[in-house]
């Protein structure tokens, strides 16, 4: 794992995220903008999944959030590759880094589990509201352990 960290490192990459103010500060600004995009729009789904604004039908506002949520997923990714570029030994070290992707993982598990299972048109109301809960803690906590990365 050493190797493969050290030879990330040391691509042209690695070393333009370590030395370019501008492009560190660019690929930051897509990542932080994908994770809005991402969040924003799950929340707002988990909050309807939990029963808060009934009245607004499920399925079209789905149709509405799900690809904005999946576009700002993948804006985030990548870019959050790019960033993990710029230190990979440092971030491979850090459990709360792990933990994040952890959470990343069973947030996107959760979200297939309900739309390749019964759907969101189908799925009964208990259902809904549990995957709404648990996906609404899960992106929480991973926007949690990404700003504390910051800090540690």
């Amino acid at each position: 794992m050493d190797e493969l960290l050290a030879r990330l490192a040391a691509t042209p990459l690695a070393d333009w995220m370590r030395l370019s103010r501008w492009g560190y500060a660019a690929v930051n600004a897509l990542h932080v903008l994908g994770i809005a995009l991402l969040v924003g729009a799950i929340t707002a789904l988990d909050l309807r999944l939990l029963g808060w604004r009934r009245q607004l039908p499920l399925a079209p506002l789905a149709r509405l959030l799900q690809p904005v949520a999946m576009g700002g997923l993948c804006l985030a990714l990548p870019a959050g590759g790019l960033l993990f570029l710029a230190d990979p030994t440092d971030y491979a070290a850090m459990p709360l880094f792990w933990l994040k992707l952890s959470l990343i993982a069973l947030a996107l598990a959760n979200a297939l589990a309900l739309n390749l299972g019964a759907g969101l048109t189908r799925a009964p109301p208990r259902r809904l509201a549990a995957a709404g809960a648990v996906s609404l803690g899960l992106w929480l906590a991973v926007l949690a352990c990404g700003r504390l990365l910051a800090f540690v």
